[in-house]
């Protein structure tokens, strides 16, 4: 079971630099950065889109670009897996946000995962000019065209709402034909269609989605389109600290790797949680 952390790299909190070299030093396998654009103070629509939340907590609006923070992460480490948990890929133009993952992965020697997800932030998608509605489809979208541009010399897409001419473009990504794409939340029945089509794993988070209902979701998906649901690689994302017990049952799960969350903190509060972690490595 490979374990690796997730933190909100904000403004307060223990920098990308310092914390990615704590991470490696520890053995972790992977360090995960989360985005927001911004968020409108209008506070239209609840936290996770769920009825009846708490207030949303201040490092949701002080995010670093996930971009630039795990390049910089890069830069100081050699071993650790990078990831974004996740990209509001629907919310990104796909044609700069193919270069930014392909620049990265070879910066990084290889190292880079794109964790996807749709998003649930109404207003934080209308100030992109984005319909709520449309989401799904348009990362659909993003992501086809993106694997063209990592791939073909020459690419070009035509979808619903992208019409892309024959280009170039580089760099390329390290690893090939493309970074692994992980879709991260619950899976319904569209969601799995997704992941069966055009991602390499599947990332829920612990405790808050069905897990057992979304892999019968997925493996009927897999199944419809021909596509070995082993082909898949399971992870999960804790929202809160699991015990040691919790992370002993998930390889029998099908899972090879738990993503742990740190406070967005300096180094006095988030180093000692990372040594408690660090018990966990096997």
């Amino acid at each position: 079971m490979d374990i690796g952390v997730i933190i909100f790299p904000t403004d307060k909190a223990i920098q990308p630099m310092e914390l990615a070299k704590e991470v490696e030093a520890r053995g972790f396998e992977s360090l995960w950065f989360p985005e927001h654009s911004h968020i409108p103070t209008s506070r239209e629509t609840p936290w996770g889109g769920f009825k009846d939340m708490p207030p949303l907590p201040e490092e949701y609006w002080r995010t670093h670009d996930q971009f630039v923070a795990l390049a910089a992460a890069a830069a100081v480490t050699k071993k650790i897996r990078l990831g974004t948990g996740i990209t509001l890929v629907a919310q990104r133009d796909p044609i700069w946000l193919a270069k930014e993952v392909a620049s990265l992965d070879m910066i990084s020697g290889g190292r880079f995962e794109l964790g996807i997800g749709y998003g649930w932030n109404v207003e934080e998608m209308r100030n992109h000019k984005l319909d709520f509605k449309q989401r799904r489809d348009i990362l659909r979208e993003n992501i086809l065209l993106m694997k063209e541009l990592w791939t073909k010399d020459e690419a070009s897409f035509q979808g619903k709402h992208i019409q892309f001419e024959k280009s170039w473009a580089w760099p390329k990504p390290t690893q090939r034909p493309h970074p692994p794409i992980v879709m991260g939340g619950a899976a319904g029945p569209k969601t799995a269609a997704h992941v069966a089509e055009f991602c390499d794993g599947w990332m829920p988070i612990g405790g808050l989605y069905d897990f057992e209902g979304g892999m019968k979701h997925i493996v009927e998906a897999c199944n419809k389109i021909g596509r070995d649901v082993k082909t898949l690689d399971l992870g999960m994302f804790f929202a809160m600290a699991p015990d040691a017990d919790a992370i002993k049952k998930l390889p029998a799960l099908g899972f090879k790797r738990a993503i742990l969350p740190l406070p967005p903190a300096g180094a006095d509060q988030v180093l000692p949680i990372l040594d408690q972690y660090a018990k966990l490595i096997g």
